[in-house]
């Protein structure tokens, strides 16, 4: 007589329960991703809002532009001293024109790294009282540049603006979005396709935020 051996098995129950657990988990796992993107967003909103501020109170309480102050050095003569520039002259402008300038911790070569410091030493944003670029949630940086060019196809509006780099095409949409018309090449908030920390004023954006593009995004202060 022959012997067959029992062989075991899933049941069409167990596998689809499988199936539902395994949905489940890939459910909560893309919403636990969406929910990290979303919170790079806000935050990366509330640094344009804080930072914002932050320039208008510094402005209403010292009569003069961060960066461009030629009293700061004195004010904050003490240690962590004030890195002071030569061209801190009190003449509107914050930093060479069109200049996009790394801000190293250690010196404050021009007003747009002083910029921040200011800021910092006047209490007015939070971070190391030095001219270094604070980093976004992107990894990018946040700096200020003075604009000065008229053409299209720069991404900064003439005057001073605050840029944020390295923001993937779904973040730097929704800043545009959250604080302009979400379109890239006109209006208050524009932007270019940027690799690492790119200039905003060399290279031209296109009509609309596109997918695997990186962008530095900047809003007229």
């Amino acid at each position: 007589m022959w012997k067959y051996n029992k062989q075991s098995g899933f049941t069409l129950v167990e596998l689809a329960i499988v199936l539902v657990i395994i949905g489940l988990l890939l459910g909560g796992v893309l919403k636990g991703q969406e929910m990290i993107e979303n919170g790079k967003i806000k935050n990366l909103q509330n640094d344009v809002k804080g930072v914002t501020a932050a320039y208008y109170a510094y402005r209403d309480r010292y009569n003069a532009l961060p960066g461009d102050d030629p009293k700061a050095a004195a004010r904050w003569s003490a240690s962590p001293a004030h890195m002071a520039v030569a061209t801190s002259t009190g003449d509107g402008v914050v930093g060479t024109a069109d200049g996009w300038n790394l801000c190293a911790a250690t010196a404050a070569t021009t007003e747009n790294c002083s910029f921040m410091q200011d800021l910092r030493l006047a209490g007015l944003i939070t971070g190391a009282a030095t001219p270094a670029d604070p980093i976004n949630a992107y990894g990018g940086v946040i700096r200020v540049v003075q604009n000065t060019i008229t053409t299209a196809k720069y991404g900064a509006v003439v005057g001073l603006n605050l840029c944020f780099t390295n923001l993937p095409a779904k973040a730097a949409e929704a800043v545009d979005a959250g604080f302009d018309d979400g379109d890239p090449t006109v209006g208050n908030v524009r932007a270019a396709v940027d690799t690492t920390n790119h200039t905003p004023l060399a290279v031209f954006s296109g009509t609309a935020y596109t997918d695997p593009n990186t962008y530095t995004v900047c809003k007229l202060l």
